[in-house]
């Protein structure tokens, strides 16, 4: 399963790759708008920046509502460099300039997935990825785990390629289910990717190793 950062923070999508586990990044209106106030860096730049740093696919969402507005924005945030996405959301205009961007050669991701037919409209109409978003299911007393899980069963029966991507991920459980599932990529934030690494036995087998050498260092 491939391992993607949900974040526009170039800190932190620089400490991610030096990792050696990123395969690429995703980035929605929300997180350019935080970037954009904290640095004072305009989205392009921000963006190509991102690029610089992961030569993988990079998420950058459209804003847009209506078709021709959405595949204007498209064009112009993948002439910015070839690893952009472009991510739309799953609506019928979304659907539309799906189609359009696929005709193109330009690569999407739908986003804001909520059920498996939504997905499976956005691949027929093209779309290189979809994001379901499994955290905010489980806020509603939904089990986004499942929805992941019928996506998987659909484009399996169906040999669809469009990659499956487990969103709004709020935890490491969230990552171990998806890659139980099947999903092909979980898109973490920086935050989940830190919980992946820890576990309290081996910070504890850390600490006595250490104790036992230093022990016979001293004497």
């Amino acid at each position: 399963m491939k391992f993607f950062i949900d974040t526009a923070n170039v800190e932190e999508i620089r400490e991610a790759e030096e990792l050696g586990i990123l395969d690429g990044v995703t980035t929605n209106p929300t997180l350019l708008a935080r970037e954009i106030k904290r640095t004072g860096s305009k989205p392009e730049t921000i963006l190509k920046n991102i690029c610089d740093i992961v030569k993988g696919p990079v998420s950058a969402e459209v804003t847009g509502m209506e078709q021709a507005g959405m595949v204007g924005e498209a064009r112009k945030l993948s002439s910015l460099d070839p690893h952009i996405v472009v991510k739309v959301p799953v609506t019928l205009e979304g659907l539309k300039t799906v189609r359009q961007l696929s005709l193109e050669g330009i690569k999407t991701n739908v986003t804001l997935i909520f059920s498996p037919c939504q997905a499976l409209l956005a691949a027929k109409a093209g779309a290189s990825f979809v994001s379901p978003f499994v955290g905010r299911l489980d806020d509603i007393s939904h089990d986004g785990m499942e929805l992941v899980d019928q996506i998987v069963v659909i484009y399996e029966n169906h040999a669809i390629e469009t990659e499956i991507i487990a969103a709004s991920v709020r935890h490491p459980l969230h990552v171990i289910q998806a890659a139980m599932i099947g999903a092909d990529i979980a898109t973490i934030p920086f935050k989940v990717i830190h919980q992946l690494v820890r576990h309290p036995l081996t910070d504890l087998g850390i600490e006595r190793f250490l104790s036992d050498w230093n022990a016979v260092q001293t004497n």
